[in-house]
């Protein structure tokens, strides 16, 4: 009886697992076309920082012939570069933990206490979600240079962590609503006061969701251009995307070097990302299930 039913089940699961890999087959396609076309331009232009402008405009599809090593190490020997590649990192870590710290504070308050006007104070910061950071250029070089924040790491860091702070608190308040409250009350009972239950307990259950909006603070601020030019008019500070269009108006005509200065522009930010990419989609599926 079961020499004769089992060919069946294992015939009836084979069939199920074919059915399901030819339901599959159009998203890894998808997936495959995606990744294609978003890998494509990076491997183009690394591939291209090995070539002089001459091989670029004769054969620009080819492999280097031969290959070009200058173009990279002259950017890696120039002190501007890694100057540019501090002043990037500083700026990126202040306006984390500046964005983070104050966001996780305030997304507590608003998640955890019941207080008059609660609800309007939380309208207010998702509102900030919809206003554009261009809007604000004009009055907001006016008031850094009331406060002589100009050609000043803060006036990049401070605007930067007052414009991340509205995404930041709505991922962080839904993920610290979840949080059981009768964890808080065995705490309190314990003589646990409300910032040591933030400090102690609510904060390390939060490592995934502080984890995600960290990196989204990092890359957010790493890929900024228009507020360091903006405050920045000394070479002092600038930062990577700055330098990048500093770079190519001096390089216009060598094609070749503005490949390589760039695909070292992104490495950062790339190996950055592909470190913490575990965490950002555990933070934003953990967000999405508690939601």
């Amino acid at each position: 009886m079961t020499t004769q039913t089992a060919p069946g089940i294992t015939m009836t699961a084979r069939e199920a697992t074919r059915r399901r890999r030819l339901r599959s087959f159009p998203l890894y396609v998808t997936v495959w076309l995606i990744g294609v076309v978003m890998v494509t331009p990076l491997l183009y232009a690394l591939i291209s920082g090995f070539k002089s402008t001459d091989q670029l405009s004769g054969n620009s599809f080819g492999l280097p012939s031969p290959w070009v090593t200058k173009n990279y190490t002259s950017i890696l020997g120039d002190s501007a570069f890694w100057r540019m590649l501090g002043s990037s990192t500083l700026i990126a870590v202040g306006t984390t933990v500046l964005t983070v710290g104050a966001a996780a504070l305030a997304a507590f308050a608003l998640a955890r206490f019941a207080f008059r006007g609660r609800e309007f104070l939380f309208t207010l910061f998702t509102a900030g979600l919809m206003f554009p950071f261009a809007v604000a250029i004009l009055p907001l070089f006016v008031l850094l240079r009331t406060f002589v924040l100009l050609d000043n790491p803060w006036g990049v860091i401070l605007p930067q962590a007052a414009f991340g702070l509205p995404m930041t608190i709505v991922i962080l308040r839904n993920f610290f609503r979840e949080i059981p409250g009768e964890l808080e009350e065995a705490a309190t009972l314990d003589g646990c006061s409300a910032f040591s239950f933030f400090w102690r307990i609510l904060l390390p259950m939060a490592r995934p969701a502080l984890g995600t909006v960290s990196v989204l603070a990092v890359v957010t601020s790493w890929n900024n251009f228009l507020l360091p030019l903006l405050v920045f008019s000394e070479p002092t500070w600038w930062t990577i995307p700055v330098g990048v269009q500093q770079f190519q108006g001096q390089y216009s005509s060598d094609t070749a070097r503005i490949f390589a200065y760039l695909v070292l522009s992104m490495a950062p930010a790339l190996a950055f990302y592909a470190v913490a990419e575990r965490q950002l989609i555990g933070g934003i599926t953990m967000g999405a299930t508690k939601g």
